[in-house]
């Protein structure tokens, strides 16, 4: 089997290299042999801010500054392997219009780059190339596979489930059967180069630490064992220069919702942020002890390893890169990890800029009460994503699913992503509040973060219930507006706060999906977000009129991207 695995994925890799040789028709025709091209490709693009995110190397050595070099080349892999997770038919379209010099070949080209895709994130993941809809799995597994056909095939062959549902190999058909390849198989090239690079950046730098993360993780990716690296990461005391560099979140995989794609990004330390989340980490034990739910669901977090970095990222790759603009990661996700250390908290400062002044400002301007906009400021914005990253790492470490202990991505499937990104933003909210309670932040202080954090929903609900953030904020912003902590005024064209419901509201919320994690409870959470998935008239309305506000940053670094 294993020989025979091999030799599929090699003759994957050789088509696409093929494929990526035959002549397309230029996209300024319209047509491409994929299909026809959407006309209105200016205006979709129109809803991506470029915003500039230049590398200041003037706090690095000459040496640092080879080192950052070094994790960029290293860091342009991981977009090579993403493209071919995501979408290689738009990469083979993406590489031939390297050269066009037509406004419509140049759009073109820099929507498949925004999206890593055909499927326009903005337009619930519809083709704006062609009418193939996006696959559930995108290419991590075949195209026509479905999860009724995946279920029925591991009960005739129990002994496969582990391989389908490993978080790092590429489900394939092969002679009647599902054979699942390895990472380090599949994408071995490019693994190989940016092993490489890795283990070039560990010669170079003077962080004998970060060498040996460096050294380790370069091992982890040819072969798939990430769990030594990701605690020499966590073990990592301030570094100067830091890395992404993994296979961490399973947004693509919308068919079992368990494969990762790859992800990478340079993170450069900003000393002086960095040193004002100490009172957070003081408190995420205690917080975690008080959750709205029993104590046996409720991993004791003392002792556990809670770095926080705020950074500024000269470059990103790979499904940081791609789509949604993180502004903030809550890494390794290995649950074995969260039980026994904890989780790096990493907080991009020049994306969250960007964010907050292009994007959120403006819009609550339009969306909501006077006031309460004012309230919306980057202080309270900060203090919600800094308290959604934690939460990530609060709540039970595994499903209780009958008598085992079940992953919690396994056990929900595919509404996993938007069901823990829901739970980051309301036990978040949850844990603003015990702050305040247990007087660590200004009373004055949660006002504000409420605002930003409504104001927050506004934002990432134009992004469509195709996205995981999407669908968790309008199922948050239903069910809030359904208990009257949000409401909309229709005679002033804004929506309002309640500020005394608001707290009630966001607990009762916190213990539903807190409760549905530690039961692994499926069923009870598709069933939550079928009932609030809805885009309500009168949000869809308020949207519709805002036209000269992005959606989100595009961003334009000072590195050339050169995917191949």
């Amino acid at each position: 089997m294993r020989r025979n695995a091999q030799f599929g994925i090699i003759v994957l890799l050789t088509g696409l290299s093929m494929a990526c040789t035959q002549p397309i028709q230029p996209a300024s025709s319209g047509t491409s042999r994929f299909g026809v091209v959407a006309p209105d490709l200016q205006a979709r693009l129109a809803k991506w801010r470029r915003v500039e995110m230049p590398f200041d190397a003037s706090g690095l050595t000459e040496n640092q500054r080879k080192v950052v070099g070094k994790l960029v080349d290293a860091c342009r892999y991981v977009d090579d392997i993403f493209w071919r997770q995501s979408d290689p038919d738009a990469l083979e379209l993406y590489l031939s219009l390297r050269d066009k010099k037509d406004p419509d070949d140049v759009a073109l080209r820099r929507f498949l780059m925004i999206n890593g895709s055909r499927f326009d994130l903005l337009n619930d993941n519809k083709p704006f190339v062609g009418t193939l809809p996006m696959p559930p799995g995108h290419w991590l597994y075949p195209l026509d596979l479905t999860r009724a056909e995946v279920d029925a095939y591991i009960k005739n062959h129990p002994g496969v489930k582990r391989d389908i549902y490993s978080p790092y190999t590429v489900v394939q058909h092969e002679d009647g059967a599902l054979a699942s390849i390895p990472y380090n198989v599949a994408y071995k090239p490019y693994l190989e180069k940016a092993a490489a690079d890795l283990r070039d950046a560990a010669a170079l730098t003077s962080d004998k630490a970060f060498a040996k993360f460096l050294t380790a993780r370069a091992e982890a990716l040819l072969n798939d064992n990430y769990y030594p690296s990701d605690v020499l990461w966590l073990e990592l005391k301030d570094p100067k220069i830091d890395v992404i560099f993994a296979p961490y979140e399973t947004y693509l995989d919308g068919l079992l919702g368990v494969k990762t794609s790859y992800g990478a990004a340079v993170l450069i330390r900003n000393e002086a942020e960095s040193k004002k989340f100490a009172l957070f980490q003081k408190y995420i034990p205690m917080i975690q002890r008080d959750l709205p739910l029993p104590a046996a669901d409720l991993p004791s977090l003392q002792g556990h390893a809670t770095p926080m970095e705020v950074v500024d990222s000269p470059f990103r790759a790979g499904d940081l890169r791609h789509g949604y603009q993180a502004v903030a990661d809550n890494l390794p996700n290995d649950p074995r990890i969260h039980q026994a250390m904890g989780t790096k908290k990493i907080f991009f400062k020049n994306f969250m800029d960007a964010r907050v002044n292009y994007v959120m400002l403006p819009l609550v301007k339009h969306l909501m009460e006077p006031k309460q906009a004012a309230q919306v400021t980057g202080e309270g914005y900060l203090a919600m994503v800094v308290m959604h990253e934690i939460s990530h790492g609060l709540g039970p470490a595994y499903s209780q699913v009958g008598n085992k202990k079940v992953s919690i991505r396994e056990a929900l499937g595919p509404i996993y992503s938007p069901l823990e990104e829901a739970k980051a933003d309301v036990v978040g909210m949850y844990g603003l509040k015990w702050l305040v309670d247990h007087h660590a932040l200004p009373e004055s202080s949660l006002d504000e973060a409420y605002a930003s954090y409504v104001g927050g929903i506004f934002r990432t609900v134009r992004f469509g219930v195709g996205e995981a953030h999407g669908k968790a904020e309008i199922m948050e912003f239903n069910y809030l507006s359904e208990q009257k902590a949000v409401t909309w005024n229709a005679a002033a064209g804004r929506f309002t706060i309640d500020y005394l419901r608001l707290p009630g509201a966001v607990k009762k919320l916190a213990q539903e999906l807190l409760e549905i994690e530690a039961m692994g409870d499926r069923s009870r959470a598709e069933a939550l977000f079928n009932r609030y998935d809805n885009m309500p008239s009168d949000l869809q309305s308020a949207l519709a009129k805002i036209s000269d506000v992005p959606v989100d940053i595009e961003p334009v670094f000072s590195f050339p991207e050169n995917v191949q």
